[in-house]
């Protein structure tokens, strides 16, 4: 198993802490930014964060990949995604291991997987089209649940067979 770089002590970058960050550089190692609040080109947020950048390492999390989603992937997402990872060069890229949308349109939740063999046959396929379009292996974090579900398998038997089948670097689980 692939395991993520060891950086120290990170937290989450925030709006209301930008120019706290520049202006006094604490001490922190690294800092996690939400995907999807910098995939628009250009603007405020997009300066902040090449400055930072500058100064600290980065990773990004995202939660809209949507990779338990039977939908089609989102090519334009991921191609923003792609191109924002080259910009600021993080040193890993996460996402949740579920799915976040219904006929189009992103619900802004992170929505469970059921815990079968379909599910997993799809996560697997879905975790290799992602990795390749993006070009490089990403993590994924817990397993969303809300309740108590019958299944042929456990959430952490299905992050397993991802782990042995090479497809997801690390868990993360918070």
């Amino acid at each position: 198993m692939l395991k993520p770089p060891a950086l120290g002590f990170g937290l989450g970058l925030r709006v209301d802490h930008y120019e706290a960050i520049l202006a006094d550089r604490p001490p922190v190692d690294w800092f996690e930014v939400l995907t999807e609040n910098y995939l628009v080109p250009g603007g405020k947020p997009l300066h902040y964060l090449t400055r930072i950048r500058e100064r600290y390492p980065l990773v990004m999390h995202g939660v809209s990949m949507s990779i338990g989603s039977t939908a089609a992937l989102d090519r334009e997402y991921l191609r923003q995604v792609k191109a924002l990872a080259a910009r600021v060069e993080p040193a890993w890229i996460s996402d949740h291991l579920c799915w976040t949308g219904v006929a189009g349109r992103n619900t802004h939740d992170l929505l469970p997987l059921p815990y079968t063999e379909e599910a997993l046959a799809l996560v697997v396929d879905r975790l290799r089209h992602v990795q390749e379009r993006l070009g490089r292996r990403i993590l994924v974090e817990n397993v969303s649940s809300y309740a108590p579900l019958e299944a042929s398998r456990q959430a952490t038997e299905l992050l397993a067979c991802c782990l042995e089948d090479g497809l997801i670097a690390r868990v993360i689980s918070t």
